[in-house]
């Protein structure tokens, strides 16, 4: 963050999308008002999308004159929409202090699905991820995440609803767990957005003391990034490992009482010519999940010019899921969207619809994972 970034972030203030109904209830009243207009408020904001205090037109007119003195509104504005024509939408969104973030919409029969960020970069350099590229400048705030949300539902036709939220996109949703949580509140909250929990998916690399903490918070998903059956293949695809071996984390997930047929763990297997797609590390899964209640996608490698790997031959990926499936795994092969726009899982790297248009014949968009 630049210095003059630094300063706005420091003179910014408070947004009322950072607090989830508990905390708005707080924010009245410690300021006289009844408790109950912070739920007024909340249904202004996420229901009806108010975008200034003077349109809750409920609400006294102190009470929007204080609030919209004390506090913002907004957070991002959309750079840049970039349209597949398979109907994936990705937002460039920018915020106050110059960040910019990506989020992608994808429409399909049944369901649209946000993939969120949760940080401006990420700091886990994942070897095969473009965002890790990056590097990492900050936490999202939750206003920020709730505001991928929002700018997501206006681009919907009359006839369209969001109805599922999967934390997939830029940075570890669990290195931000604080916003992360209140994220969720709003989300699920009947009087907020109202989105069924097990509509929502939080994917983690495998920050093993948060976990715990974040299915605390409510029944949503859980999504491991796995990729690999050895510590010395994970050390190298995601480095978190070193930290967070496959046997702990696999443990942990073990030990969780809230992971269980009706919440199973999603864990992401991303396919790599060479590096984990053999038929010995589709053998060795299997075992490796045992007493988990689990299903695996499994997510060819989407290649990137930042990336060293490419993706497996179609005979090799078929080879791959079939083992699984007869090891008797639950096992999804997730199809590919949006090749034209550069928007697939582990390539969302800020860049510009130009240079998206350049990378076309090697971009795919990321697909929901099925929750219902």
């Amino acid at each position: 963050m630049t210095a003059d970034a630094s300063l706005r972030h420091a003179l910014r203030r408070p947004n009322l999308k950072d607090y989830a109904l508990p905390g708005l209830r707080e924010l009245c009243t410690r300021r006289g008002w009844p408790a109950y207009r912070g739920d007024q408020i909340a249904t202004w904001l996420y229901k009806n999308d108010a975008n200034s205090m003077q349109a809750m037109s409920n609400l006294p007119a102190d009470l929007r004159g204080a609030i919209e003195v004390e506090f913002d509104l907004s957070t991002l504005e959309v750079v840049t929409t970039q349209h597949s024509k398979d109907g994936t939408i990705k937002m460039l969104l920018g915020a106050f202090d110059g960040a910019r973030i990506e989020a992608v919409l994808i429409p399909e029969e049944r369901r649209v699905t946000l993939c969120v960020s949760t940080q401006v970069g990420c700091p886990l350099t994942c070897s095969f991820c473009a965002t890790g590229a990056l590097g990492f400048s900050r936490n999202l705030t939750t206003a920020e995440i709730i505001d991928q949300v929002l700018q997501a539902r206006r681009l919907l036709g009359p006839e369209e609803m969001l109805s599922n939220i999967v934390f997939m996109g830029m940075g570890e949703p669990l290195l931000n767990l604080p916003a992360v949580s209140e994220a969720i509140r709003l989300l699920t909250d009947p009087k907020a957005f109202g989105i069924a929990p097990r509509r929502v998916t939080v994917s983690t690399a495998g920050v093993l003391p948060q976990i715990a903490p974040l299915l605390e918070v409510a029944p949503i998903h859980l999504a491991v990034s796995l990729h690999a059956t050895t510590n010395e293949v994970r050390d190298v695809l995601v480095p978190l490992n070193k930290r967070f071996p496959i046997e702990a984390l696999l443990e942990t997930l073990r030990q969780e009482p809230r992971i269980n047929r009706r919440r199973p763990v999603f864990f992401e297997y991303t396919l790599m010519e060479g590096i984990n797609d053999s038929v010995e590390d589709a053998r060795r899964l299997p075992g490796l999940l045992e007493g988990i209640a689990s299903k695996i996608n499994v997510i060819p490698m989407n290649p990137h010019p930042d990336a060293p790997y490419r993706p497996p031959s179609g005979e090799v990926i078929d080879r791959f899921t079939a083992e699984l499936h007869r090891a008797g795994v639950r096992v999804t092969l997730r199809r590919d969207r949006g090749r034209d726009i550069d928007a697939a899982c582990g390539q969302l790297a800020n860049r510009t619809p130009a240079v998206a248009a350049e990378s076309e014949a090697e971009t795919v968009a990321p697909t929901a994972i099925r929750t219902d």
